[in-house]
């Protein structure tokens, strides 16, 4: 018995001493490269955002969005000028963890409670 809660106890002191690195603000603003797959095969969008607004190309198509900032770490994108039901829903991101030029986030869209994964990487 004292050994299970011996190995509890370090278990647990050893992921309390794990945290995420999140420096959220250093990607507020910038020029962004975000890679994803899509059925097999690779592609990658480019995008610049500032505090309000985000404009990019994704799937070979231009679009802006406004940019409400919920946190340092979460944001809701709202395609300008949608050109569908789809495209009017707002996204929401989340950004989960940084490196000096990166960060992975998971968003959806609002409402949605299937939740998709990525990586960006920030070139300016």
């Amino acid at each position: 018995m004292k050994k299970i809660i011996l190995i509890a106890i370090l278990a647990l002191t050893a992921t309390s001493c794990y945290n995420v690195e999140r420096n959220c603000k250093d990607f507020k603003t910038g020029e962004f490269q975000f890679e994803y797959e899509v059925d097999g095969v690779k592609k990658t969008s480019n995008f610049v955002r500032n505090d309000t607004l985000e404009v990019g190309t994704f799937e070979g198509k231009e679009y802006s969005s406004t940019v409400r900032w919920v946190n340092d770490c979460e944001y809701i994108l709202q395609r300008i000028n949608p050109k569908n039901m789809a495209e009017s829903k707002a996204i929401q991101m989340n950004i989960l963890s940084t490196t000096d030029n990166s960060y992975t986030f998971e968003f959806s869209n609002i409402g949605d409670s299937k939740k998709q994964k990525g990586t960006v990487i920030k070139i300016k």
